[in-house]
Order: structure tokens, then sequence, then C-alpha cells
């Protein structure tokens, strides 16, 4: 049972050595910055798609803004419009009551 143990401590002992030198061999290098390149292309790819889809968004959100200028402008206008009419239905309202006033005064002299 004592061996057991030791022959498993040796061995990991051997086997993490081995890997150590596999893990730091020219090979693995290799693969490690084929895998680096890859990992930096995907990068690029994404940045590229983010930076087109930024874009787009801010092309939607100055046309949201120019539609929300219209429809501000055309609200003002119809509020213009309305006071307009309302100032007009007032000059109306005032032309006929100094007409029934000077159609007063007139049958005041008549009287």
């Amino acid at each position: 049972m004592k061996y057991d143990k030791l022959a498993l401590f040796a061995g990991g002992v051997l086997f993490g050595t081995a890997g150590i030198a596999v893990l730091a061999s020219r090979e693995a290098k290799k693969v490690y910055t084929a895998c680096t390149a890859a990992v930096l292309r995907g990068r690029d790819a994404v940045m590229d798609r983010y930076e087109i889809l930024k874009e787009n968004c801010e092309d939607i959100v100055a046309d949201a803004q120019d539609l929300n200028d219209i429809r501000y402008a055309e609200d003002a206008a119809m509020e213009l419009e309305a006071a307009r009419a309302v100032i007009a239905q007032y000059d109306e309202d005032l032309a006929e009551a100094e007409k029934c006033e000077a159609c007063e005064e007139d049958e005041e002299k008549e009287a």
C-alpha cells in the first residue's frame, strides 16, 4: 500500500515534468501562437461588426431625431393656426360688439 502511493506520486512528478517540457517546446509555442492569432482575427472581425452596428444605430437615432423635429414643427404650426383662429374669432366678436354699440347710440339719438 505504501508503494502504491509512492508510485502514484513518482508518476505524477514524472508526468508533470514531461508535461512542462511539452508545454515549453517549440511545437507547443507554434500552436499557442496560431491560437492567439486566430483569437486576434476573431476580435478584429467582431470589432468590425461592432463598428458597423454602431454606425447603423447612430443613423437610426439621427433619423428619429429628424422625424421628431418635423413632428414638433407640425405641432407648433397647428398651435399657431389655432391661436390665429382664436384671434380672428375675437376680432369678429369685437367688430360685432362695436357695431351693436353704434346701433344703440343711433337708437338713443333718434329717441
